[in-house]
């Protein structure tokens, strides 16, 4: 038995909103035009890569600086960076 066209142009019809979602949350993820819910008290400032595994991250956890080191076979919390003097 064959589908009849008012099911297939549903069926299209989804697809296409499904296609079209994903492509706008793509667009707005890599721009980081998403709305940011929360304090914002976490934020990744920069990413070393060290090798093909490892990556040096530095994090701003709570107004203050840490050095995170993942890849390998655990992850490491290498350390809390003193905090800066503001500039006069």
């Amino acid at each position: 038995m064959l589908p009849s066209l008012n099911t297939i142009l549903t069926a299209a019809a989804a697809l296409a909103a499904v296609i079209g979602f994903i492509l706008v949350a793509a667009r707005f993820a890599r721009t980081g035009a998403l709305p940011r819910r929360g304090g914002g008290s976490l934020a990744s400032r920069e990413v070393l890569a060290l090798d093909a595994g490892r990556r040096l991250h530095l994090v701003r956890c709570e107004g203050r600086d840490v050095l995170l080191l993942t890849g390998g076979p655990q992850d490491v919390v290498v350390g809390w960076l003193p905090e800066r003097e503001p500039a006069p």
